[in-house]
């Protein structure tokens, strides 16, 4: 690794202080792992000749046909024999969906260094301690620092979000300059901490770009994003009115929002419980690494809020999306430990929706309604700004950076096509704008006759880019199949046909047992369980002598047969399952 500080006297145009003989004919390489076609399982390759660096190495959480997952990762198999080239991993910032990955896809690639700002390097060790993991190579990065990764250049620019110490990725190639934003706003009041790098945004933007890689999550919300100030008036507005206790729930990796929390709490001399093993460990690195100041007495445990009058206590917790075991619905199921909703209770929601979470947040609201809560989220009132940057704020990039390419990522497909309509709204050249998939490669290679001295193309070809899921402690073992077989399980049960069978003759040896799981009840419909198992003994004493000892071909017969014959009974297709027992 090594570091070094800007100099005046070297050549900075698309990068070419770095190697100016590296302008032949290799190509740099853009290959985007994750990240083009949903939200989250973000990361980036970058590659040319023999150097490669990554930027983000973050999870996906489940969509909701795919029971039983706990979330997906990129699949890194192109990397497969390259592990030596990698000359570094580049994290934009602290959220999962950027870091998720790390624990299971950094010891498969050789353990190289992480390259990040102290906060989110602060996560990412919690995070692989939790997992007892290998030991990490971690390098902290200031804003002012370069970094020299083999054949690349590589800058930071600190940008808004909605977690501290976020920044966006200047990479300096041979062929050019690359600026990946990872996720971003502009927010001129943000809290805590400065508004986004204006002047280095504008700096790089005129020494030339060639590609500018954008965050596509909130293309298609028109106008700017609210800032965070304005978050913190109506909240403080919100707590003064609220008669007993405020509990509100909130993304444990929005860091932003609990310090602006904690600071209105303070203002007003109440308490703040912290609860949600994710938001208390996220609050404790913030404190540690001096992002968060409170004052004596303010923080107080969970178990202690009644230990002060309601109207003094404010709970922070987990649990907005509706998440089965997070904090807000184990108070609003009555599991939790210390908290009851009580009716002058005050909840608040305080972050937006996740797509696919709609049906579960309205009825972790309607139980809290129930129970007496007033319920405020923010439709009713602006209680959360989002960290992604909306159409007006994306032009704004655009026009300071003044890329020749531009590439739309950190979406699902319409994010994408919505940001490329964009840039293409501003004057942006449509054949410069690419909208690729995940795996899909993005190729510059230098020529003199154009502009920022390189051109590029969306090539057809692919890497392998498909999901790899996690599932407990297996990573990648659950496959399409198996996922198959689960939803087939979920939407039309199982039934069990065990069969005992003579090894010598084949003959079938008493009365098949049949059990049904998620299919049928058992009790109401032993017509269709007699009839089955009729079918059963009569499958095994037609078929071909020749078969008697091959229980391959037996439960194949019985999987088939009786499949069919329970779907022209029921218009349903469970899962067959035969078991035969030799005896």
């Amino acid at each position: 690794m090594m570091f070094y500080k800007k100099s005046t006297k070297q050549k900075t145009h698309g990068g070419q202080r770095y190697h100016q003989k590296s302008v032949g004919t290799p190509r740099l390489k853009v290959i985007v792992l994750g990240g083009l076609e949903e939200v989250g399982r973000n990361m980036t390759l970058l590659e040319y000749e023999n150097d490669i660096i990554l930027i983000d190495m973050g999870l996906q959480f489940p969509e909701e046909d795919m029971p039983g997952i706990d979330y997906i990762i990129p699949n890194v198999s192109y990397l497969k024999g390259k592990e030596k080239n990698i000359r570094g991993v580049i994290i934009t910032h602290g959220h999962y969906d950027h870091i998720g990955a790390i624990p299971h896809l950094v010891p498969r690639l050789g353990n190289p260094t992480i390259y990040g700002t102290q906060l989110t390097l602060a996560i990412i060790k919690k995070r692989q301690e939790d997992y007892k993991s290998t030991k990490l190579n971690l390098a902290v990065v200031k804003t002012d620092d370069v970094l020299a990764l083999g054949k690349f250049g590589v800058e930071f620019i600190h940008v808004n979000h909605n977690i501290p110490d976020s920044v966006a990725v200047v990479v300096h190639t041979p062929v050019g300059t690359i600026m990946h934003t990872g996720d971003w706003k502009f927010d001129y009041t943000p809290v805590d901490e400065r508004p986004a790098d204006f002047a280095k945004i504008s700096e790089v933007g005129r020494k030339g770009v060639l590609a500018l890689m954008s965050d596509s999550t909130n293309a298609p919300e028109e106008g700017h994003q609210i800032s965070e100030q304005e978050i913190g008036k109506n909240l403080k507005t919100l707590i003064e009115k609220a008669p007993g206790r405020i509990i509100i729930g909130t993304f444990s990796s929005l860091l932003s929002r609990v310090e602006q929390i904690i600071r209105i709490a303070e203002e007003m001399g109440k308490k703040v419980a912290v609860d949600g093993f994710s938001m208390k460990t996220n609050v404790e690195i913030i404190k540690v690494l001096g992002y968060l100041k409170v004052k004596q007495g303010t923080l107080i445990d969970i178990a202690d809020v009644h230990n002060f009058p309601q109207e003094k206590i404010i709970i922070v917790c987990t649990g907005a999306q509706g998440e089965e075991r997070a904090v807000l619905m184990r108070i609003a199921n009555e599991e939790h430990r210390f908290i009851r909703i009580e009716p002058k209770d005050t909840v608040v929601f305080s972050s937006s929706v996740v797509p696919g979470n709609e049906r579960t947040i309205q009825r972790l609201k309607d139980t809290l309604y129930r129970k007496g809560a007033e319920v405020v989220h923010y439709k009713m009132m602006d209680i959360h700004a989002g960290g992604h940057a909306k159409a007006e704020d994306i032009k704004l990039m655009i026009r300071l950076v003044n890329p020749k390419y531009f590439i739309p990522i950190e979406g699902s497909h319409s994010h994408l096509r919505m940001n490329a309509k964009i840039a293409e709204s501003i004057g942006l050249d449509p054949k410069n704008i690419f909208v690729a998939d995940n795996g899909q490669i993005i190729e510059f290679q230098a020529a003199a006759k154009e502009p920022y001295g390189a051109a590029g193309r969306l090539t057809p070809q692919r890497v392998q880019s498909d999901y790899v899921m996690v599932d407990g402690l297996g990573v990648g073992d659950v496959s399409q199949v198996v996922l198959r077989d689960r939803k087939m399980m979920a939407e039309d049960g199982m039934i069990v046909i065990i069969v005992t069978v003579d090894t010598k003759t084949g003959y079938l040896i008493g009365s098949p047992d049949i059990i049904s799981r998620g299919f049928v009840y058992m009790r109401e419909s032993k017509e269709l369980i007699e009839q089955v198992r009729a079918k059963v003994k009569k499958l095994i004493s037609d078929r071909d002598p020749k078969s008697a000892a091959d229980n391959v071909f037996i439960k194949n017969k019985i999987r088939d047969n009786i499949g069919q014959f329970l779907f022209t009974k029921t218009e349903r297709r469970p899962m067959v399952l035969p078991v035969i027992i030799e005896v």
